[in-house]
């Protein structure tokens, strides 16, 4: 009874507007508080009228009307600021910078591509000129015995001169010589001194 009382004495921001009492059953109570409620139910009459904001927000479930006061709100205002395009310029406005993000994004999303293919690219080529190195063996042994440069020059090791049928592989046939350990005279003179 306390709060029904308050009601009546103190009307909430639509009531304040439109200068009449505040109902307890009202419907404009919750969702347009005392202090700011003013201003922003000022927009919506203006824009709406009050009696198809009632109407509006009976029609819709309780659970809801908050949210559909704050949408009416807002729209009420962006009206009043906009009144050819209302809201639907900061809609537009909200599209276009979604539009030029999604346009960055792919740019960089590009620019990674492109980066990490030449990354690849370069590793690649990398990897095919050490492999290359490798398989192309440079032979330039020059005997230490050398001190004329002619043969300094010309004494190179020519691997074209080695028989190309010549297979390490190749299994030997087993030698009719065993295998006899190493016999030195002065190890095994040292193994017995000691």
């Amino acid at each position: 009874m306390a709060e029904s009382q308050r009601d009546v004495t103190v009307p909430c921001g639509a009531c304040k507007y439109m200068k009449k009492k505040c109902p307890s059953e009202c419907i404009f109570a919750p969702y347009f508080g005392r202090e700011q409620g003013t201003a922003s139910f000022a927009a919506v009459h203006k824009v709406f009228g009050a009696s198809n904001v009632s109407k509006l927000l009976s029609n819709v479930s309780t659970n809801r009307r908050h949210e559909a006061a704050a949408t009416i709100s807002y729209e009420a205002q962006a009206r009043l600021s906009d009144p050819v395009y209302g809201c639907v310029s900061t809609i537009l406005a909200l599209q276009q910078q979604v539009a030029a993000m999604q346009a960055e994004v792919s740019i960089m999303q590009t620019e990674l591509i492109n980066r990490r293919f030449a990354g690849a690219n370069a590793l690649q080529t990398t990897h095919q000129e050490q492999h290359q190195t490798l398989q192309q063996p440079n032979f330039n042994v020059q005997p230490a015995y050398s001190n004329n440069s002619y043969a300094a020059t010309n004494n190179f090791m020519n691997m074209n001169n080695f028989n190309p049928g010549f297979d390490l592989t190749m299994e030997t046939a087993p030698s009719s010589h065993g295998l006899e350990p190493f016999q030195n005279s002065w190890f095994s003179h040292f193994e017995e001194d000691h």
